[in-house]
């Protein structure tokens, strides 16, 4: 099936008592059983949901993956990633991730005992370089939030198997409208729901994806054990939302890539960085591995203070956390989304406090440019 089709359909079938074409939603903490020792299949609303079921599947068909496993949020699923390691283990990651990844990882689980390289795996020699006789697992994020790094997924997948390692890939950027990272050889996805899957700013959630049945085996394990699980309204509100998720990942990239344009030929910011421009270090790259770029442009406006005039004075675009709605979204990474990134480490890959971070929405991309004009005004 197509892209389109399984998005619509993958996972779901009209409802068995009614005919209800939507899957209904499930409200309930635990189901009745015929007799001891007989149940339906379903038990307990923690360790079973037909609405979570539904979602995972889904989302599963469209990273064309076998198996998905949901939670609460795209943190809960980052750390249950970590239930495939143990204390003493060592994992390396991309540098410029996430920074509720960084503060989870670096600033948390080391106290558990768990070691954490991180290196620039653009350069997929840094990783080689950083491999440890307990290395586990390599962690990659492409593109990288909020530099749009990005990272050679097959190579690392070899990588990997050449040194029988674990892979993981944070898609969340790119959805998999655009990238199916487990056709490149990596191991497991990870996705915050919360972004570009429910796409409607009204839920928070995270899903991994994997074909290793062993690895769904112990994360669907963990999903129960931990409970970290999203409630059934959650599941359904990203289910509505993965119907239109092709149309709305077209009309984010044509924004995006419009509103980079705009900002590049204008002279508006000292740097744009997006990975559709053929400026972008690794244009050619994306265009191997990725259908598109994607709705998240990031631009350098050289002080502090012109980025917080765009900032303070845009009326269209939000200023708040978060990407991936249709509303379109403006953050300050360093003060916002990785403020618990050090600034050494930052600045180390060119992420300065003059960075600003565009989640481009689908308005009229016209607006959006006119509304950045307006502030720098």
């Amino acid at each position: 099936m197509g892209f389109a089709t399984d998005a619509i359909h993958a996972g779901q079938i009209p409802d068995p008592t009614t005919g209800a074409v939507i899957t209904p939603l499930y409200l309930t903490s635990t189901y009745a059983q015929h007799e001891l020792g007989k149940s339906t299949g379903y038990e307990y609303g923690r360790t079973h949901n037909l609405t979570r079921q539904a979602l995972e599947r889904n989302i599963a068909t469209l990273e064309k993956g076998k198996y998905g496993i949901a939670f609460a949020s795209g943190l809960a699923a980052t750390h249950a990633l970590m239930s495939l390691v143990k204390a003493g283990d060592h994992i390396i990651i991309s540098s410029n991730v996430y920074g509720g990844t960084y503060r989870l990882y670096e600033l948390n689980l080391t106290n558990y005992g768990l070691e954490y390289t991180w290196v620039d795996t653009s350069n997929t020699t840094n990783i080689e370089y950083a491999i440890r006789k307990n290395t586990k697992m390599i962690f990659v994020e492409t593109p990288t939030n909020p530099m749009l790094i990005l990272t050679d997924l097959k190579a690392v997948a070899e990588i990997a198997k050449k040194n029988n390692l674990i892979t993981v890939c944070d898609n969340t950027f790119m959805s998999p409208y655009f990238q199916n990272p487990l056709e490149l050889g990596i191991d497991i996805i990870l996705h915050s729901t919360t972004k570009y899957l429910n796409g409607h700013s009204d839920m928070i959630g995270g899903i991994l994806v994997t074909n290793n049945e062993k690895y769904h085996e112990r994360l669907r394990y963990i999903q129960n054990a931990a409970g970290g699980v999203p409630s059934p309204f959650d599941c359904w509100l990203v289910l509505r939302s993965t119907k239109t998720l092709a149309v709305r990942m077209k009309q984010h990239e044509e924004n995006a890539k419009a509103f980079a344009e705009f900002l590049l030929k204008s002279g508006a910011a000292k740097k744009v960085i997006y990975p559709g421009l053929k400026d972008h270090p690794q244009h050619e790259l994306a265009k191997k591995q990725m259908r598109g770029f994607g709705g998240m442009v990031s631009a350098d406006f050289g002080t502090i203070e012109k980025a917080k005039k765009v900032l303070n004075n845009v009326k269209i675009f939000t200023l708040a956390e978060s990407l991936g709605g249709v509303e379109s979204l403006i953050c300050h990474p360093a003060s916002m989304t990785h403020a618990s990134v050090p600034k050494e480490e930052r600045e180390k890959y060119g992420f300065t406090d003059a960075l600003v971070r565009f989640s481009v929405g689908i308005e009229d991309v016209e607006d959006l440019i006119k509304d950045v004009e307006q502030a720098l005004k």
